[in-house]
């Protein structure tokens, strides 16, 4: 219902804005723009065509460009900087989380990220090429170096007095740093600990010394899964020798999550999970034409498995009525087990001392499936064509397609993962052209051998 309301007031802020702008009414668009909160303004930049944020960049207010570009997805953001001047994405960036400054200039042609960084002041580099120098997707990558660290032998009270003075503390802080002089992180204090503890004890007594700790070189889906797992709502991360080097918050991991959401889905149909729904026709043509090339030289391996037999075919116009039947029922039964091994392994389920269980418990649903759907289109085809060697060839092309396609399902995405390749993007068409295969030559090899 929320979400409905949200899109509902999206697209009547669209209309709004988009009857200003045909009407020449500019200081309109910037008083709305102004009234609007930056993830607002930035879902209405992600819902207007490319021609139209243009002229909308230069009437949003100077001072939440970087709040904006913070909250774009990486097709738009991209489109949205190439019409800025470095020294103005340099402005933008100041006071930008650490993670989201890395993430912004990753995507970047080299000449403008060089041209970027040397606009900005010495301590924003500094943090920058700190974060960029992690592989991309890793813990080091991710966090933010807005910490506030103590030490061990200094007093509660001490401590109190300081963070009044200090007068804030950074976003989703629950807990503080206790760091040795070398940096190394000795433990935690939550603020609930601080503010409830007597004022004369000492940080080392009140600190919990065994807090987990987030190596910089994990991969984001791990830390993910770590902070679903505690609850957390922010983790330190540490270098191999234990030294410090920033945190997590829990607003990261939901960025995590989400992206790693759209991922799945868009990867199930060839997409970029950063693919810009208003992207020009000649750059969404481009991305899409590689997977269908790849689709159809899969639609071409089952059409060769066809034509091996096409005497048979020749001689039994009831098989080519009857053919697809096989390879879509063990499509679909794949895509299941395909769908639920890839879920398992994004949240860490499955391993390698539990897949082989997997594999057999697959392989087993797919023979009781197969079965059942055998001996339920056998009787259908055997009533239908009067023909109940028909009906016993598909019952056995079905019965081997059903646990070919559950067993399938589980390697697949096991030997993807080991080979480096994303199941999520590449899987369905394997496992497509297997079901496929298995499917007609299962069939109509049977066929030939029964019926001719």
């Amino acid at each position: 219902m929320a979400e409905t309301l949200e899109q509902d007031l999206t697209q009547q802020k669209l209309k709004e804005v988009k009857s200003a702008l045909d009407s020449g009414m500019f200081i309109h668009v910037r008083r709305i723009l102004q009234e609007m909160d930056p993830s607002d303004v930035a879902l209405l930049f992600e819902s207007t065509p490319t021609k139209g944020r243009a002229v909308l960049w230069q009437l949003v207010d100077p001072d939440l460009h970087g709040e904006i570009l913070e909250e774009l997805s990486e097709d738009v953001k991209d489109s949205i900087i190439r019409l800025m001047d470095p020294e103005l994405v340099a402005a933008a960036t100041e006071g930008m989380d650490t993670d989201d400054l890395a993430n912004l200039l990753r995507g970047l042609p080299d000449s403008v990220y060089r041209e970027i960084l040397a606009q900005m002041d010495a301590q924003d580099r500094h943090r920058v090429e700190a974060a960029l120098s992690y592989p991309e997707e890793t813990a080091g990558a991710i966090m933010n170096t807005d910490t506030v660290t103590l030490r061990p032998d200094v007093t509660v009270d001490v401590i109190l007095r300081y963070l009044r003075l200090k007068g804030e503390l950074p976003e989703a802080t629950d807990n503080l740093y206790v760091v040795n002089l070398r940096d190394e992180l000795l433990g935690q204090v939550s603020l609930t600990t601080l503010v409830t503890a007597n004022p004369s004890a000492t940080i080392a007594d009140v600190m919990d010394t065994g807090a987990e700790k987030i190596p910089a070189d994990m991969e984001e889906t791990e830390v993910a899964q770590m902070f679903e797992r505690y609850n957390w709502i922010s983790a330190p991360v540490v270098d191999d020798r234990g030294v410090l080097l920033g945190r997590i918050t829990i607003d990261d991991v939901v960025d995590i999550i989400r992206e790693d959401a759209e991922h799945s889905m868009m990867s199930m149909a060839g997409l970029d999970d950063e693919e810009d729904t208003f992207a020009p026709v000649l750059k969404s043509t481009k991305r899409r034409t590689v997977w269908l090339g790849i689709n159809l030289l899969t639609a071409l391996m089952a059409a060769f498995v066809s034509n091996l037999f096409e005497d048979t075919l020749a001689q039994m116009a009831t098989l080519a009525v009857l053919m697809t039947i096989v390879p879509s029922m063990g499509g679909i039964a794949g895509s299941q087990t395909l769908t639920l091994v890839i879920r398992g392994m994004a949240l860490g389920h499955i391993g390698d001392s539990n897949s082989r269980w997997l594999l057999g418990k697959e392989a087993l649903i797919g023979l009781l499936n197969g079965l059942i759907w055998a001996l339920l289109i056998a009787a259908v085809v055997a009533v239908w064509k009067q023909d109940i060697r028909v009906g016993a060839v598909i019952a056995f092309a079905m019965l081997v397609n059903m646990v070919c396609a559950g067993a399938s399902g589980v390697m697949i995405p096991l030997l993807m993962k080991r080979m480096n390749i994303d199941p999520a993007l590449a899987g369905g068409v394997v496992l497509t052209t297997i079901t496929d295969v298995v499917g007609l030559f299962a069939f109509l090899g049977v066929a030939t051998w029964l019926l001719l």
